[in-house]
């Protein structure tokens, strides 16, 4: 029967005879360099050294014992500790056995079912003219300005320069901003301060209550209402640029809109195909992961959640937000890591095993052009890279890395792959 978990519990016994040659031993070393009053160094009885220093000579004999007995059950049992025993339950006679108990965990044991010509389904969607129209659009917004209006009231569609101050109905902690913009009728403001502030005039002041709504987005203000104290400071419209050959110019190194069309198909064709590669990369993995049934161990799933928050927390910080400023549950958010964990961990054993079954090994050759390309990255030199690496003792992770992605393009050129169009909401 399979086992279910990657824990095992070894109880461990050193034979007698072990134990009183190595109390003696031990005992000589304490003999030799101990200072007793009444006796020259190294000429104290070894009764009464084993009386005065008995705590000092049980740990010394332990820690040269216990090690060596765990050792020698994991090869008798064929177990691959992936954990530090945590040794307890130490019974220790300094004339008889010592007793104790192991705990550690174990890469799980498995057979390598399937894995050869495996097929995969994968949605798919060919690159249109409105994909690109979308591209090009999406530049025009980032790149529109805010013009200043003069002459007239706010009005549904305008962007309106506010300073603000919203106090909570019932008492809190009031929000306000000097200089804010609010886009009158916009998707993303309430409807209340469209209602509120269309007619009015730069300098004028108004006072209205606003009800967020229980599924706002920002948690902090779901279901509050708060009374805003508003003045307007003046009236902005947005201007989009117009799609032309000087908007292509404006955004790029291109001459021409046609020219600047033709780029864009080919980023947008080249996103397309890493999306491709990695839905048959996932399906792959999946696939190869609901074929064997073994438990993931319990230190590799934890490792593999902190390392997807630290992506997280990494992804917010790239963005410029203060992960610390955020308002996530991070221990919530964290457990909510486990299932995929747990699959990352699996998919990782299970390409391991596949590359030793395949002979699959990352090359020195490999390992030189990661390196390089590192090096280009961070503009240093390949020798300051590797200095860098070797000093983290992070070139053994590297080859590790580089082999399971050999392997899993291994398995992808392997694979057979139908693909379906993407359902229509």
């Amino acid at each position: 029967m399979a086992e279910t978990t990657c824990r095992r519990e070894l109880e461990l016994e050193i034979p007698a005879e072990d134990v009183q040659k190595a109390v003696d031993r031990v005992a000589r070393d304490f003999a030799r360099v101990a200072r007793v009053p009444g006796f020259r160094p190294g000429k104290a009885p070894l009764p009464l050294i084993r009386r005065r220093f008995a705590d000092g000579i049980k740990d010394e004999v332990l820690q040269s014992l216990v090690p060596g007995q765990i050792e020698r059950a994991v090869k008798d049992q064929k177990l691959v500790p992936i954990t530090q025993p945590q040794v307890d339950h130490v019974d220790y006679a300094e004339n008889g056995p010592v007793k104790f108990h192991a705990v550690f965990e174990v890469l799980p044991e498995f057979e390598l079912g399937a894995y050869k010509d495996l097929e995969v389904e994968i949605e798919t969607s060919d690159l249109t003219d409105a994909d690109i129209d979308k591209t090009l659009n999406d530049s025009r917004e980032r790149a529109a300005t805010f013009v200043p209006v003069e002459g007239r009231a706010l009005a549904s569609g305008d962007h309106a320069q506010l300073k603000l101050t919203g106090t909570p109905v019932g008492g809190g902690e009031p929000m306000q901003a000097d200089n804010v913009l609010c886009h009158l009728g916009g998707a993303d403001t309430l409807q209340a301060f469209t209602d509120n502030l269309v007619g009015a005039q730069p300098g004028e002041h108004r006072s209205f209550e606003v009800a967020y709504p229980a599924d706002y987005p920002d948690k902090k203000l779901q279901g509050k209402k708060y009374v805003y104290a508003v003045e307007v400071l003046g009236i902005k419209e947005k201007k989009v640029p117009e799609l032309n050959d000087e908007f292509a110019k404006d955004i790029s190194d291109s001459a021409t809109l046609a020219e600047l069309r033709g780029k864009v198909r080919q980023g947008l064709e080249s996103e397309r195909e890493q999306r491709r590669s990695a839905a048959i990369r996932d399906a792959v993995l999946a696939k190869i992961v609901a074929a064997h049934d073994f438990p993931a161990p319990e230190a590799l799933v934890e490792h593999q959640m902190d390392v997807r928050m630290e992506r997280a927390i990494r992804a917010l910080a790239s963005q410029g937000v203060d992960p610390r400023a955020v308002n996530v549950d991070w221990v919530a958010m964290r457990r909510r890591q486990r299932d995929r964990a747990v699959e990352d961990v699996k998919a990782e054993l299970l390409l391991d095993r596949i590359a030793t079954a395949e002979n699959i090994e990352a090359s020195d050759e490999d390992v030189e052009r990661e390196i390089a390309a590192l090096a280009e990255r961070s503009n240093e030199s390949a020798a300051a890279v590797r200095a860098s690496l070797t000093k983290q003792g992070a070139l053994d992770r590297m080859k590790s890395k580089l082999r399971s992605d050999k392997t899993l393009a291994w398995l992808q050129e392997n694979t057979r792959v139908r693909t379906r169009e993407p359902e229509r909401a």
